[in-house]
């Protein structure tokens, strides 16, 4: 009876104390555009409670005592904002607050929000991306742009200049995972590989998890890339006019009504390279084709924002992106990527859960017509759907929530002996998680729980993070996890160059094992494990490791050597990748600096054989610096210097007369002439030269009117005109290299 009275009144007590604190809450924006001001610092004076915005420029500090207070809101190059509010017991406040840029320039002040959320998010394998951090990469063209950023971070390895794919720590294409404002993205770079299909003046942030991911993402072993846009300005209409050698843009944005609560932003941008390119780039020796670069593309986005009066938001938005390579006399690729799609924000006004959702449905296609060859061909259509909800504690919170995913895959190709292989499936998927931050003054950990249901099979994936702030400078941090996913390429990762990358789900019936028994699942799985340290250097410079090992315990492959239909259409491949990632980033008000040494180490096994993969890149070194200059800072100039080792490649040993007996029996093997046969050495044994490029560009900003600049760029891509080899023909004996020399100029005028 007494320890149930004392149980009685321990609840009562604490409902009293939960009673007499309440929640403070809202969305911070930019006076001027209205856009949200992400990773600001918000806090309660004389307090020690606080909160980051998030990519919403939402903040949510919980339990708070009832009382007045004067909260501080403070962003690099804003002006503090100070207000005074008072909280009453049990409820929630729901606040906004508009902050104008400062208009005093004084010394650079290093209070910045990111440095903050290291010490309060776990964040490990994870590189954040923002709008300024695009604009310090050499503009190839004159516009900056996501795909040579993403060359630099950490872990990444990039094939080439031309149809190169990005691989992030040991993970092929098809096991990244891209996100466009929760859609997901089949195909988001085009062929040749300077450029991604999303504009860069379109986007707010960019988060890339390179491994360790938490439970709140999944579907697939590798990495994700999670991309949010923005919303376009809500009280004035502004634009963009870009051209350069290799293309040109329109950006439109602007209110959809003068109450200021809805907006637009439209952006359309095109690439005429394969037209310029016979003008500044033909070099006949360099390329396939005598016409130069046979490159094209056309990339279309629009996106309508609604908001309400507590920060509620609903946005709806759809894209169309096209891409087209003419080898002339050698192959014809096209490929469009079209989708439309809607997020919401709700914030309930009595209760503390922030509730997000998203529905999208996408349409990929890609055809190659090669010389007398076949037509390959694949489709996956399909739409995704997920619910998060976020409550908030006092010393962390919870979110959980759920996805589900439909689509239709179809393939069609011919192997080497014109038998055709198709693939025509319909398959979902359903996911399920639970992640529970924790957060103190020293220790910061996350556990959480995520359970994928496909078509093959279950799978049950804990995942955990910490981070320990061992001093006010010094923190470390560790994430593992497992994952899963059950969409596969229809290309072989042992092709070197392959343009066309379709997708097919996976498949039910795959080989048996070495040993004759059966895979335990049919699903690709991997396990991560990720440590790491980080130390702020000074205000200004902070100093990145990380060490990381990947275990791909099972993958599928597509079997490119398969001749007959009694082969299998699949292998199973078991591998693993591991390595080590220092990052070194000093900044200031002129000077950006970032440099990056990676050593990786990939290997995969087939059950017969272990092997290098053809992107096993041992050594990277990626230095990029940034410097402006001039009255008003108005002059900029960007390098970029990348350094990395010989890929793998199978090397020829010798040839040989090699006869197809078409007539059979009756074929007179001592008379007919037959085909040039290569026999190879064991694969993947060599080593090519190693590869470097120095990009170099310079800006300047005239200002043209009150709300008016003009932008003059120059640039040069490959500046002291490396032969970097793409290909050897071992037919005709020839070498093919990457990119040459490149130089552009461009203009773009806002408005």
């Amino acid at each position: 009876m007494k320890k149930l009275l004392s149980i009685s009144l321990l609840l009562l007590l604490s409902t009293i104390i939960f009673a007499q604190s309440g929640t403070i809450r809202g969305f911070v924006y930019d006076k001027e555009s209205a856009e949200p001001i992400i990773f600001c610092n918000v806090s309660l004076a004389e307090t020690t409670l606080g909160a980051p915005t998030d990519v919403n420029g939402f903040f949510s500090i919980a339990n708070v005592p009832a009382g007045h207070y004067k909260i501080i809101i403070t962003y690099l190059g804003y002006d503090s904002l100070h207000a005074n509010i008072h909280l009453s017991a049990g409820k929630i406040l729901t606040k906004k607050f508009e902050l104008s840029e400062s208009s005093i320039k004084l010394d650079e002040v290093k209070v910045s929000a990111e440095r903050q959320e290291m010490k309060t998010e776990v964040k490990a394998a994870v590189i954040k991306i923002t709008p300024k951090d695009l604009e310090m990469i050499p503009a190839i063209g004159g516009e900056p742009d996501l795909a040579q950023y993403l060359q630099i971070v950490p872990g990444v390895v990039f094939t080439g200049d031309q149809g190169g794919q990005l691989y992030i720590r040991g993970g092929s294409p098809v096991q990244n995972k891209v996100l466009l404002d929760g859609m997901i993205v089949y195909s988001p770079f085009h062929s040749i590989g300077l450029f991604s299909v999303f504009d860069t003046d379109i986007i707010r942030n960019t988060d890339v998890y390179t491994g360790g991911f938490n439970a709140e993402y999944g579907g697939r072993i590798s990495s994700i890339m999670d991309i949010k846009t923005r919303d376009g300005n809500k009280k004035n209409f502004e634009g963009k006019l870009s051209a350069n050698t290799f293309g040109s843009k329109l950006l439109l944005e602007g209110p959809l009504s003068k109450k200021g609560k809805s907006s637009f932003v439209f952006s359309g941008k095109t690439s005429y390279l394969n037209k310029s390119s016979e003008l500044f780039y033909k070099h006949p020796i360099l390329y396939f084709d005598e016409k130069g670069l046979p490159y094209s593309y056309t990339d279309l986005y629009g996106k309508f924002s609604f908001h309400g009066d507590n920060g509620s938001k609903l946005n709806v938005f759809g894209f169309n992106f096209s891409d087209r390579v003419n080898y002339q006399y050698i192959s014809d690729l096209e490929w469009d990527s079209k989708g439309v799609g809607s997020q919401f924000i709700l914030v309930p006004g009595s209760s503390p859960i922030l509730i997000e959702g998203n529905f999208a449905f996408s349409n990929y296609g890609i055809s190659m017509k090669e010389a007398a060859s076949p037509l390959r061909s694949s489709e996956i259509i399909g739409f995704n759907l997920g619910f998060d909800f976020t409550y908030f504690l006092s010393k962390g919170k919870i979110k959980y929530g759920f996805d589900v995913l439909g689509f239709e895959t179809d393939f069609s190709t011919f192997n080497s002996v014109n038998s055709i292989i198709e693939q025509d499936e319909n398959t979902s998927e359903f996911s399920a998680y639970v992640n529970y931050q924790y957060t103190s003054t020293r220790f910061i950990i996350e556990p959480g729980f995520r359970i994928q249901k496909y078509t093959l099979g279950f799978s049950p994936e804990p995942r955990l993070g910490m981070k320990y702030n061992l001093t006010d400078k010094l923190r470390l941090k560790f994430a593992t996890g497992i994952y899963s996913q059950n969409i596969l390429s229809t290309v072989s990762d042992r092709d070197v160059v392959n343009l066309f990358y379709g997708f097919i789900s996976g498949p039910e019936d795959i080989p048996l094992q070495t040993n004759g028994e059966e895979y335990p699942h049919k699903l690709q799985k991997a396990t991560h494990f990720i440590s790491g340290i980080e130390y702020d250097l000074s205000n200004n410079m902070d100093l990145s490791i990380e060490g990381y090992r990947k275990n791909f315990t099972q993958q599928t492959n597509i079997n490119r050597n398969k001749t007959s239909n009694s082969d299998d259409d699949f292998i199973i491949e078991t591998g693993y990748a591991q390595g080590l990632d220092v990052l070194l980033k000093y900044s200031n008000k002129q000077l950006y600096l970032w440099g990056v040494y990676s050593l990786g180490f990939v290997r995969r096994d087939d059950g017969i054989k272990e092997y290098a993969p053809h992107f096993d890149r041992r050594h990277n070194v990626n230095f990029v610096a940034s410097f402006k200059f001039g009255r008003n800072n108005s002059w900029k100039t960007d390098l970029r210097w990348n350094l990395g080792s010989g890929f793998p490649f199978t090397q020829t040993q010798g040839f040989y007369e090699s006869l197809t007996f078409e007539d059979g029996i009756n074929t007179d093997y001592t008379s007919v002439n037959g085909d040039l046969g290569i026999q190879y050495a064991e694969l993947n044994k060599g080593r090519l030269p190693y590869y470097h490029r120095l990009d170099l560009s310079i800006s300047k900003i005239v200002k043209v009117a009150n709300k008016s600049d003009l932008e003059i760029s120059a640039s040069v891509t490959n500046v002291y005109n490396r032969e970097n080899i793409f290909y050897f023909n071992r037919i005709k004996y020839e070498r093919v290299n990457q990119l040459p020399i490149m130089p552009s100029i461009g203009a773009s005028i806002t408005f």
